[in-house]
């Protein structure tokens, strides 16, 4: 799971994030109108506040092994896919919408 972080600029925030994370890897990588950087559990998003607002509602990125099995659950519970599957710049990606209304984005790793 990589917990969202919102930030201002992503060259201020890595630091930190950075150094929490220890030995991690950072990827940084750009996707629609934002800015991002994986590094460790963390996903650092940037951008300008008119394209963070429709991504805020996102509690979490769960890193899953089969996107289809996802879905089926979260339909067959009475949640919702928003969004996908569909193909993102580390995978394959959906957002869901569980029945309690908590959204999550949920990744599949291209190998």
């Amino acid at each position: 799971m990589l917990a969202r972080v919102y930030v201002e600029s992503l060259d201020a925030a890595l630091p930190l994030y950075q150094r929490l994370a220890g030995d991690a890897p950072t990827r940084r990588f750009g996707f629609r109108d934002v800015e991002l950087a994986w590094v460790g559990p963390f996903l650092l998003v940037a951008g300008t506040p008119a394209a963070l607002a429709p991504l805020r509602n996102r509690a979490a990125t769960v890193l899953v092994d089969d996107l289809d099995a996802v879905a089926n659950a979260i339909t067959s519970a009475g949640g919702a896919l928003i969004e996908g599957p569909g193909e993102s710049p580390n995978g394959t990606r959906l957002i869901a919408e569980h029945p309690d209304g908590t959204v999550f984005e949920y990744l599949h790793i291209a190998t």
